[in-house]
């Protein structure tokens, strides 16, 4: 049974950082593109930042320079350090195993954590 676990997530004050480590078991995610998503109440899912196998990385502009989307493929893993937070990054976030396309667009497969809730508030 495949499972994406995400951790890391909380409440932090506007300015600070965390980090999201999302660990996938049950097969291997070394050839496939990885990716955080996340929802905020009332809004659309969004994809937030991703990384290929090839570990190339691409980020929403809302987040460009301020987070870093990072793998351990020995480890079936990928975090996400997020730093200078804004209270708008306030979400659900989640982990999705998926592939890029040779145009460089980002098709999520159907495997989903269950996410994990950042709250940026003073």
């Amino acid at each position: 049974q495949v499972q994406l676990v995400e951790s890391g997530g909380g409440l932090v004050q506007p300015g600070g950082s965390l980090r999201l480590s999302c660990v996938a078991s049950g097969r291997s995610f070394s050839g496939n593109s990885m990716g955080w998503y996340r929802q905020a109440p009332g809004k659309q899912r969004e994809l937030v930042a991703t990384v290929s196998s090839g570990s190339r990385t691409n980020y929403a502009e809302s987040v460009k320079g301020r987070f870093t989307i990072s793998r351990d493929i020995a480890k079936n893993t990928v975090y996400l350090q997020m730093n200078s937070l804004k209270s708008e990054d306030t979400a659900v976030y989640l982990c999705n195993a998926g592939v890029t396309t040779p145009q460089g667009s980002y098709v999520p497969y159907n495997y989903w954590g269950q996410g994990t809730q950042v709250i940026v508030s003073s």
